[in-house]
């Protein structure tokens, strides 16, 4: 395995951990009240469920290494409406009232980075998805 690899595994696992911690963090200081602030701003509370729900099961399968391009979608699509429905107004390093979306921006590259790349190989998709030209 060469250091390409290593840093690889590293940013895919990383990336899960955030998304994981942020959907824990959503259930765990109330789905309702997340919902609501969903609702606040202009997106159906239903969607807090859907995100949530996205960012702890997409954390964890991205941090095995399960689905990780269909994940790295998903969190993409859920970065592009973070900085289009409330960060953007507040500018990329923010504006003393609410935080940039410097962030979200990292994070969406990053996702966009294992969308267009090829497998790792420490990850559980190659051991299950192994195709022949491999």
């Amino acid at each position: 395995m060469n250091k390409n690899e290593v840093g690889k595994v590293m940013l895919r696992v990383v990336l899960g951990i955030i998304f994981f911690v942020h959907g824990l963090s959503k259930f765990q200081g109330g789905i309702n009240n997340t919902a609501g602030f969903f609702d606040s701003i202009g997106i159906p509370g239903f969607m807090a469920y859907v995100v949530a729900l996205i960012e702890l099961i997409g954390g964890i399968a991205l941090i095995l290494g399960i689905g990780t391009r269909i994940v790295s979608v998903l969190f993409a699509i859920i970065m592009l409406g973070a900085i289009f429905s409330l960060k953007l107004p507040a500018g990329l390093l923010g504006n003393g009232q609410m935080a940039g979306y410097e962030l979200e921006l990292v994070l969406l590259v990053i996702s966009i980075y294992f969308v267009i790349d090829n497998k790792s190989i420490l990850a559980f998709d190659n051991k299950i998805f192994r195709s022949k030209a491999d």
